[in-house]
């Protein structure tokens, strides 16, 4: 769909090299995770949902495309510890269509400096608060975003159009 949200134009933003490791907090079916770990060859993308049935049609999604290097994992990461993945140990999350969705964004943000290395990023890619298209409760604006994510220790990198519909942040954890 023309102007629709394109993973692979926003990952582009990032520089990504193929050693990278990765979590996709609320990965839903994949629709991040696989373009990431095609990019991600010699890293791993760790899909985090709190749902099993689109874990489970990302495995088999992955097993279909012989995709060797995504772990699903069932968890929440609005929790405390919530992705289960070691401090320090990501160089990258995504937070893609999730914010519109939880009343706990700072603790997700909390989670994901927590896991998130040195200088590791965030990136955030959201509903805009006048798109026509999408779920039209618990939107989060770009500003909140910024907000939270500065209250939770990050700076903001890049903003940039995620499509007509969304807004994207990429955030630094310094």
């Amino acid at each position: 769909m023309e102007g629709f949200l394109n993973p692979n134009q926003a990952l582009g933003l990032l520089k990504l090299k193929s050693n990278m490791v990765a979590a996709d907090f609320g990965s839903g079916s994949g629709g991040w995770v696989i373009p990431l770990a095609k990019i991600l060859q010699s890293g791993y993308v760790y899909a985090i949902d709190i749902l099993e049935e689109p874990l489970s049609a990302l495995q088999s999604k992955v097993n279909l495309e012989k995709i060797g290097n995504v772990r699903t994992t069932r968890s929440n990461v609005e929790n405390k510890n919530g992705s289960t993945l070691a401090n320090s140990s990501v160089d990258l999350v995504l937070m893609t269509n999730l914010l519109f969705q939880t009343g706990k964004k700072k603790e997700i943000f909390e989670e994901a400096k927590r896991i998130l290395k040195s200088n590791g990023r965030v990136l955030v890619v959201d509903w805009k608060g006048d798109s026509p298209q999408g779920p039209q409760e618990g939107r989060v604006s770009e500003k909140e975003v910024k907000e939270i994510a500065k209250n939770a220790g990050f700076d903001i990198e890049k903003e940039f159009e995620a499509g007509i519909y969304h807004f994207g942040l990429v955030l630094l954890k310094p």
